[in-house]
Parts: structure tokens; sequence; C-alpha cells
């Protein structure tokens, strides 16, 4: 199984934008997916989670009331629709793969066993 990403690109400051991710090979009827972005030189941070650990979505902070995760389960797409973008918001986004949807942290990344190979987010002022 393989996880495939699409969207990303360049925008201004309050534009937006929508990451897909959706498995190649053979999918299981439940699981959970995160995504998670990445600055060079820094540690890959967690920006939403859905179907996970009991809750239906989960966001960090930083991208609450302006990022939505969804996921179109007919299709096994992963959606994770950026709104109001901010410069800092700039990073490789990444979906990520949970085959258990109860327990853990979804904000670890430890928890994930499944990547996508990532898209660049440029956000310019």
């Amino acid at each position: 199984v393989q996880l495939v990403e699409s969207g990303g690109g360049a925008v201004q400051a309050g534009d937006s934008l929508r990451l897909s991710c959706a498995p190649s090979g053979r999918t299981f009827s439940t699981y959970a997916m995160g995504w998670f972005r990445q600055t060079p030189g820094k540690e890959k941070e967690f920006v939403a989670a859905i179907n996970c650990s009991g809750r239906t979505t989960e966001y960090a902070d930083f991208v609450k009331g302006r990022f939505t995760i969804s996921k179109d389960s007919a299709k096994k797409t992963t959606f994770l629709e950026m709104n109001n973008q901010k410069p800092e918001d700039s990073a490789v986004y990444f979906c990520a793969f949970r085959k258990r949807t109860g327990g853990g942290n979804c904000k670890r990344k430890a928890e994930y066993g499944l990547w996508g190979q990532g898209k660049q987010v440029i956000v310019s002022s």
C-alpha cells in the first residue's frame, strides 16, 4: 500500500489550497489518517487527524478555524482544506495512515505506519 498525495503549490497569504491523499493497493475498512508538516531543519509537526483516538477530528492549535480535515470514504481519500493561509504555513505536508482508530495519541508521528511522499506548500506575503 502506498499513499499518494496531490495538491499543494504556491499561493498568496489569505488564499486557500487543498491537499488530497489516497491509498493505492490494499485498503482497510476503518483507519485513521493524519496530516503533518515539515520545514527545513525541523521535525515533522502534527497538523490534523481524522477518525483517531475517539475523536472525529483533531487539530493543532495553529490551524484551528483555518484548516479542515475530511475524508471521502467511498473514494478512500483524505483531504486537508487550508484556508486563510499564512506565510508560516509554508512547509512540506505529509499525509499519514494509522491502521487502528482507537487509543494512543494521534499527534505523535510514531502512531502512523505509512506516509505519503509529501507536497510542498509555499505561502508568500
